[in-house]
């Protein structure tokens, strides 16, 4: 990352929220549900899977935390009703973790159990490092309730993440490895690329060849090889791990992904909250928020 690039990234907060939106758009399916299911059918014509995700996050209200909660049981209905190959990622800061540990924890176990109930799967998103061992936590109650219907996140930039694989390995976890996206001191997060690349790869190892599951969530073109390499070094099956994307990121490489015969999920992200995960979608793609920038200073297209 360049001097130049974070400037650019750095400059995004001053952009109206109409320019963002008109450059965010690819990476988000739309303001309602049906939006989803739509992007969720395309995807599967490619041949690939999904997971849903109600966009939201940083709730201060029970009442907010409650609907959300009705919102993501639901989901698991419409995924039935629609025969969609999706299960579902839910955010905790969403569903209450700022406002109080257990309040949160009894909304997820809510939605935990009726993916259970559906035969469907849970995923726990992981988000900045003051929610990391609360989330955690949470997750370990879930997954002694309801099995192999629950997962959690972890991300490779974090100083802790070993330690958090080591301490959950007894249960066989289901994992998504992921560089991460928030901001994060680095008294808490590694900040070099190829720090950072090289413990996604040691992380990913340590799960599968422990007996765990790994969502491979990368559009680093080296980190899937690896992953590929991993699999066919550890003897793995396809039922053993999935490769995991953005959804609107690198199409390409999603079909070489497909076309090797390995299993791929879309994460897609829905509803009217979209503007902070876009923000993050920005700032991680400085060429994209060039563009923005250019567009708000009138020397881009939109």
């Amino acid at each position: 990352m360049t001097i130049f690039d974070n400037l650019i990234r750095w400059g995004l907060p001053v952009v109206p929220k109409v320019i963002v939106g008109r450059f965010a758009r690819p990476y988000v399916a739309g303001p309602t549900l049906e939006h989803a299911v739509t992007a969720i059918q395309n995807i599967m014509k490619e041949g690939a899977m999904a997971t849903l995700d109600i966009l939201g996050e940083e709730v201060s209200e029970r009442s907010k935390a409650e609907s959300s909660t009705r919102e993501y049981l639901s989901l698991f209905d419409a995924i039935e009703q629609r025969n969609l190959d999706s299960n579902v990622s839910v955010k905790p800061t969403m569903l209450g973790m700022k406002i109080d540990e257990a309040f949160c924890a009894e909304n997820i176990d809510a939605i935990a159990a009726k993916a259970k109930e559906k035969n469907n799967f849970l995923r726990i998103d992981m988000e900045d490092h003051t929610t990391t061992s609360a989330t955690l936590r949470i997750y370990r109650t879930m997954r002694e309730r309801h099995g192999p219907h629950v997962g959690v996140v972890l991300q490779s930039y974090m100083r802790r993440t070993i330690d958090d694989i080591n301490s959950l390995l007894d249960l066989k976890p289901n994992i998504r490895i992921c560089k991460g996206i928030y901001r994060e001191p680095r008294t808490v997060a590694w900040k070099g690329f190829e720090t950072i690349q090289q413990n996604f790869v040691y992380a990913t190892r340590k799960i599968l060849s422990s007996g765990g599951y790994v969502g491979i969530a990368t559009h680093d073109s080296h980190l899937v090889w690896s992953g590929m390499a991993l699999a066919d070094e550890l003897g793995l099956n396809p039922e053993q791990y999935e490769f995991q994307m953005l959804y609107g990121v690198d199409p390409g490489l999603r079909r070489i992904i497909l076309d090797s015969g390995h299993r791929l999920r879309v994460y897609v992200p829905f509803g009217q909250d979209w503007y902070p995960y876009s923000m993050r979608r920005l700032r991680e793609n400085p060429t994209i928020a060039k563009n923005v920038l250019n567009a708000m200073l009138g020397g881009g297209r939109t």
